[in-house]
């Protein structure tokens, strides 16, 4: 069913599906009557958030400045605990001695549905060196946030996504496009689902001309775009059309929608070229860094008319965000390798949204912001 590789990748894909755990589903609590009087299934969707993992490993130590930064494995192994470990722990009904306002305060945080990924799940696009070989990089990824047991690993379905770092890598001149191609591969064969091959976490719905994809928690759609939604950087075919027609089918009785992303409406994401500093910043007038006015002003027309009702991204790493661009309301945890999660709850009622990061090796967690909102579907 896989049949866009050539022959040379099958190996590496056979390694890869032999290596997979297997996937976990779905929880419902009430019904609802969506905007065509269809009935929507009840939703009672609790899951976890995260970007910028920063996988840094080589095959002979990290890559140029990981150390320095703090992209090191034992920084991952206090991420993967803290997550492991959010479900015994309770909704925060404070945060910093100040009311958090969660629907769920108090209440027991239960196992998550599962983890979504919002990219940079490595440091150099896989982590590969001169010639095409297995990603070193995308080996530690998998063996931290892939589904399995034990303290090195989490407990739970992971939704993949990619960032700028996984796919903005040339590979070598006569392969060009090698280290894409391999990190495409990965979410592919752990989300397309086929008449032969089953993934370890399926899809509802996936695009094999860019590899976003969605699915199904209850009532709730979920929806992983990658970099973004229409990005045709690097030779890649916009899923805007894709986008359009996943919506229409899946969301059109006005369901609740989350969208996942890597970029953001946040000041590093939106940045211009500056001629004057001769550098990308806040202040530039020249060509965007990353996505432009254009890109959003696309997303959203494609976006307009559903009930969207949040966007989680990354790619800023050290500022935890809650805010609202366009009618929209955006989170953004800190990165992986700092710690970084975003805890969230979706009932027929309500979103409630907490950030925290990990402060130490063995579970413990700090929250740091909250968030909440009525729902009508």
């Amino acid at each position: 069913m896989m049949n866009r590789l050539p022959p040379r990748l099958l190996s590496r894909r056979n390694f890869l599906t032999r290596a997979l755990g297997v996937a976990a589903a779905s929880a419902f609590v009430r019904p609802a009557l969506g905007q065509t009087g269809q009935r929507i299934q009840p939703i009672d969707a609790t899951f976890l958030f995260i970007a910028d993992v920063h996988a840094c490993r080589m095959a002979s130590g990290l890559s140029p400045n990981c150390q320095q930064e703090g992209k090191t494995d034992a920084a991952l192994l206090r991420n993967v605990a803290a997550l492991n470990g959010i479900g015994d722990k309770d909704w925060p009904a404070e945060i910093n001695g100040v009311a958090a306002g969660l629907r769920s305060a108090g209440r027991r945080i239960g196992a998550p549905l599962g983890l979504v990924v919002g990219g940079d799940i490595t440091d150099d696009g896989g982590g590969q060196i001169t010639q095409p070989s297995e990603g070193t990089q995308l080996l530690q990824f998998s063996q931290r946030y892939q589904q399995g047991i034990g303290p090195d690993r989490v407990h739970m379905p992971v939704y993949v996504g990619l960032g700028n770092h996984d796919i903005d890598q040339n590979g070598p001149s006569d392969h060009v496009d090698w280290y894409r191609r391999e990190m495409r591969d990965y979410v592919e064969v752990n989300h397309r689902p086929g008449v032969f091959f089953k993934p370890p976490v399926p899809a509802t719905e996936y695009d094999v001309d860019t590899d976003c994809y969605s699915w199904d928690w209850g009532g709730l759609h979920l929806i992983q775009t990658h970099r973004f939604a229409g990005d045709t950087g690097h030779g890649a075919i916009s899923s805007l059309p894709w986008l359009k027609q996943d919506l229409a089918t899946y969301a059109g009785d006005g369901r609740p929608v989350i969208l996942f992303q890597h970029y953001g409406w946040d000041t590093f994401s939106i940045e211009k070229w500056d001629p004057a500093q001769r550098t990308y910043d806040d202040d530039g007038t020249g060509a965007p860094h990353w996505w432009s006015e254009a890109d959003r002003q696309a997303l959203l027309s494609a976006l307009k008319g559903y009930n969207v009702i949040a966007i989680f991204h990354g790619h800023q790493h050290e500022i935890p965000m809650i805010y609202s661009r366009d009618g929209l309301d955006l989170f953004k945890p800190k990165a992986a390798y700092m710690g970084g999660f975003a805890l969230v709850r979706v009932t027929g009622d309500g979103i409630d949204v907490v950030l925290g990061e990990a402060t130490g090796d063995h579970g413990e967690v700090m929250f740091t912001n909250a968030f909440s909102k009525s729902l009508s579907f």
